[in-house]
Formats: structure tokens, sequence, C-alpha cells
């Protein structure tokens, strides 16, 4: 401590407007003839305290709601990436239980689905459906080169659009997708 501040000792300082002894108005002291001039007002540091607080806590607080939308965006991409990924598997064992399906719809045309046989086959179906395969290409419908591939033409008079007339193999699709196009003959006006 300096030497000044051990003999001066504790300094009150009187602010109220009317003097206790006297009764009477008291003249307002100026910043400048304060006593406090060369020191800091408290009240002052306070709300600057308070400020930087304020400011601190609004800092704090964007960066957690910015963390929060990065996680929520997070959980939605990593959901959305697993329904990419089971579908894809989905897909991937559906497509190679086509020729099974193939297999058992010639088996039905020629009658040879009969007994256990056709219990296992329908079972399959159904199994497959539920999963969402989903079976296209029957005559006549309009020809589509994105579904259908034409593997043989036909001239007709009495069609105007590119018909499907005969289906080779029927196709199938997955959550929107062709696993494989139907294999068909097209009728069409020359």
């Amino acid at each position: 401590m300096s030497e000044q501040s051990e003999h001066e000792g504790v300094r009150v300082t009187d602010k109220r407007r009317i003097d206790p002894d006297t009764f009477e108005v008291r003249e307002v002291v100026q910043e400048s003839e304060s006593p406090l001039a060369g020191g800091s007002d408290p009240l002052a540091d306070e709300t600057a305290a308070a400020n930087e607080l304020d400011s601190e806590i609004q800092e704090l607080t964007a960066t957690l709601q910015r963390v929060s939308a990065e996680y929520a965006n997070y959980r939605k991409r990593v959901d959305r990436d697993r329904e990419v990924i089971r579908d894809m598997a989905v897909a991937s064992v559906l497509s190679e239980l086509l020729p099974v399906l193939d297999d058992l719809d010639r088996a039905k045309e020629h009658g040879e689905l009969q007994g256990a046989f056709k219990t296992v086959g329908e079972t399959l179906q159904s199994v497959v459906t539920k999963l969402g395969l989903e079976r296209y290409g029957t005559a006549p419908e309009p020809f589509d080169p994105e579904i259908h591939e034409a593997l043989g033409t036909e001239s007709r008079e009495d069609i105007a659009e590119p018909t499907v007339v005969t289906v080779y193999q029927s196709g199938y699709r997955f959550a929107a997708r062709v696993l494989r196009p139907a294999r068909v003959v097209v009728a069409g006006t020359d």
C-alpha cells in the first residue's frame, strides 16, 4: 500500500442532496469535482461487467444453437443413410430371387405348381410382395422404354401408339427403382 492511503483511512462520501444537520439543499458536485473522479465508478464497473456477461451469454447461446442444429442434421443424415442402405440390401436380395420367381411363374403356367411346392411358392411370392417387390409388364399396356425392353416389334393397323402385345419376361421394381425391365414385343403403326 502507498503512504497516502495508509494515512487516509476509510473515506465516506455523503451523496445526499439534503444536509441532515442543516436541512438545506446541497449543491450538486460535478464529476470533475468528485473525490472519485480519479478512480472508477462502481456502478459503471458493474454495468460493464453485466454487458460483458450478456454478450458472452449470447455468444454461448448462439454456439449451443449451432451445435444443436448440426447434431439434428447429423441424425437426419444418418437416418436417411440407414434407410438407403437398407433399401439397397433388400433390392440386392430381391434381385437374386428374380430367377426363382420366374421359375415359379413357369411352373404355375405348366400346371406343375402343386402340393407343398405350391405352398412354398405362394409363401415366397407373398413375402417378396410384403417387402415391396412390385411386378409389372402385362399386355396390352403402353410401351415405356424406361421400364420395358423391346425384344421385337410388330406392325398393326389397329394400334395408334406403341403398345406391349407380348410379354416374354415380367419386369420388377422396388422402391421406385427398376430391378429388371420387362422383356416385351411392341406393336405400333409404321
